[in-house]
């Protein structure tokens, strides 16, 4: 399986590949990760095929191929009970408004086949807001709908030897600072209440908002991808877990305007209403690079609730934050059972966070007493080079953060440093930790650590 590999940050990334060469059967102490990425679906070829240019598509980077996309799924239903079907995109530019897969569905792109987002906003379709957000994450009202779509789908494959989908996000990141977009931002792939969804083997540059939001989706697999945006670019993301279930990230380079990796599950008293947690999780073997966001965020949008995760085997750097978990009143969900574990670190501004005043509403109806619960948080075997910020725990005074446990970290902070730790509302334990935590990190107990049982599953405590 190829590994995209880009430009920039050279020795990070050799260095990186090695460590997936080497962990590919043995995590770093020796024994299996017994994780969801473990237990990932098998992919079997499709025994119909045909090309987007018997469709009438051209790939001159100019043609508007929308409709040839459109047609070629519409033809390949006919094929999902027979063994389902690959719409294969060859060597081209292939320019393409908004379009929907349909299931038993591959989308290949061959080795130099780019699709193309068309900057014109009449080829993006404005669509209702998610049920669980009840607005544009950005604009109230409507959004504009992302580049590849999938709604009530099963076994969809969007994959490729290593095939580019390019969404040309330049002109939405000047509008978003002009403050002058209609809707909210579209992504690049955006698939909602579907199961068994595989990105894979692909190269994402420049999306205007999101590259990879599945939505209300159980099995997920984001595996050996890359995924590029300018360090300014605002608020772009990579790949977005929301109000979704057994995911497995993994294998793959994010190096991002925001956040690399937001799990998700809704906002304010939407996410309450709907109620679906982002549940049983696992990231590991990933390069990570988050220019003004966090390499790993939960949250702050986390109504419905995220646990169950797993982290391990991440390299991040030259980073704004590194892991950090948002909240704040009215939010209710929770996030709790969380474990982190075998994390390298260079030049991370902040390397932890859970910070309990995090941005906004989406509109004056919220419930302030809905308070959230962040519990059962494990952090364990970190190393971490040039930190400028150990940690900024800062809870909530009505619903403090509970059991962060911290085992055998070791940071070196920067000559710039002023504070190494930063902590309010939260309690905890730690054991082998530098530079040493604050006081209400530092209880002897560790009963209510959240650990891995034996086989992936559901939580433990130490």
């Amino acid at each position: 399986m190829k590994m995209p590999v880009r430009s920039g940050s050279l020795p990070f990334q050799v260095a990186f590949l090695l460590l997936l060469a080497l962990s590919s059967a043995v995590n770093i102490n020796g024994q299996g990760s017994n994780g969801i990425c473990d237990d990932k679906p098998s992919l079997e070829p499709r025994p119909h095929s045909v090309s987007i240019s018997e469709f009438g598509a051209v790939g001159d980077g100019k043609t508007l191929n929308t409709l040839a996309f459109q047609n070629a799924i519409f033809y390949l239903k006919s094929f999902a009970d027979k063994g389902g079907a690959q719409l294969y995109v060859p060597p081209g530019r292939w320019l393409t408004g908004s379009f929907n897969l349909t299931s038993h569905l591959t989308l290949f792109l061959e080795k130099g086949a780019v699709i193309l987002g068309s900057q014109d906003p009449s080829h993006w379709e404005v669509v209702e807001p998610l049920p669980s957000y009840g607005r544009g994450i950005e604009l109230p009202g409507g959004r504009y709908q992302s580049l590849i779509n999938g709604y009530r789908l099963r076994d969809v494959v969007i994959t490729g030897d290593n095939g580019t989908i390019d969404g040309q996000g330049s002109i939405w990141w000047d509008w978003f600072n002009s403050h002058s977009l209609n809707y909210s931002r579209p992504h690049l792939v955006e698939i909602v209440n579907s199961q068994t969804v595989v990105v894979s083997n692909l190269t994402f540059l420049n999306a205007p908002a999101y590259n990879i939001h599945p939505v209300y989706c159980s099995n997920v697999l984001v595996q050996n991808i890359s995924v590029t945006a300018p360090p300014d670019s605002p608020h772009t993301v990579g790949v977005v877990p929301d109000s979704s279930d057994n995911v497995c990230i993994e294998e793959s380079i994010i190096n991002i305007g925001y956040d690399a990796i937001a799990l998700k599950s809704g906002w304010d008293e939407y996410g309450i209403a709907y109620g679906r947690p982002t549940r049983d999780v696992h990231i590991r073997n990933v390069l990570l690079r988050s220019s003004s966001g966090s390499c790993i965020a939960f949250g702050s949008e986390m109504s419905g609730g995220i646990s169950n995760v797993q982290v391990d085997r991440v390299h991040l750097y030259n980073s704004f934050s590194g892991i950090e978990f948002r909240t704040t009143k009215g939010r209710g969900g929770y996030i709790e059972e969380i474990i982190i574990s075998h994390v390298e670190m260079e030049n991370i501004d902040t390397a932890f966070a859970a910070i309990g005043h995090s941005w906004s509403h989406p509109d004056d109806h919220y419930d302030p007493t809905a308070l959230p619960i962040l519990e059962q948080i494990t952090v364990q075997n970190v190393v971490g080079k040039n930190i400028t910020v150990a940690g900024n725990f800062s809870g909530i005074q009505e619903s403090p953060f509970t059991s962060i446990c911290l085992f055998n970290i070791s940071l070196s902070l920067n000559p710039g440093s002023l504070t190494s730790w930063v902590c309010s509302n939260v309690s905890g334990t730690s054991e082998t930790v530098f530079p040493e935590p604050c006081p209400e990190l530092k209880s002897s107990s560790s009963s209510t650590c959240f650990s891995l049982p034996n086989s992936y599953g559901r939580a433990a405590v130490l």
